[in-house]
């Protein structure tokens, strides 16, 4: 499965209660677009929207800048493809003060197809960085000492 985009600053901006994965419905000229690499998801979220689910601010930049429909909006609303009783749960959970859907990353499955993992997350708060970063760090000297030694 390789991946074509990634969300960095969701793991340290969010805290991931639950992830789920989605199909993604674009046009042809976006999908050789994403193969190549030309997808960011900084900034993006998922919302739902009369029973539907909907990846909004993701960036798909031209694949041939020629070539390109002349009303083509690199950052328009895509959807996503869920089972019923899926967007059900996420309408419930979404629903929770303070829970937000962000996607993670974007890749293709076995079969080609353009998959979005997204997750239920919780936003944190400033201490919660910080305490993320010195327990990385304290991790990470802890590797350094034990290389050390050996």
């Amino acid at each position: 499965m390789p991946t074509l985009a990634a969300n960095k600053r969701a793991f340290f901006d969010y805290e991931i209660l639950d992830k789920f994965e989605a199909g993604l419905k674009l046009a042809g000229y976006e999908v050789k677009a994403a193969r190549l690499g030309h997808i960011s998801l900084k900034g993006a979220y998922v919302v739902i929207i009369g029973g539907e689910a909907f990846l909004l601010n993701a960036h798909i930049s031209h694949y041939q800048p020629k070539n390109m429909p002349l009303n083509y909006e690199p950052t328009r609303t895509r959807k996503l493809l869920l089972h019923k009783n899926q967007i059900n749960r996420l309408i419930g959970e979404s629903k929770e003060k303070g829970l937000t859907l962000i996607p993670l990353s974007v890749y293709t499955n076995t079969i080609g197809k353009i998959k979005v993992s997204f997750a239920v997350a919780r936003g944190k708060k400033q201490f919660d960085k910080r305490a993320a970063i010195g327990e990385r760090e304290s991790k990470r000297n802890l590797q350094r000492a034990l290389r050390g030694k050996a």
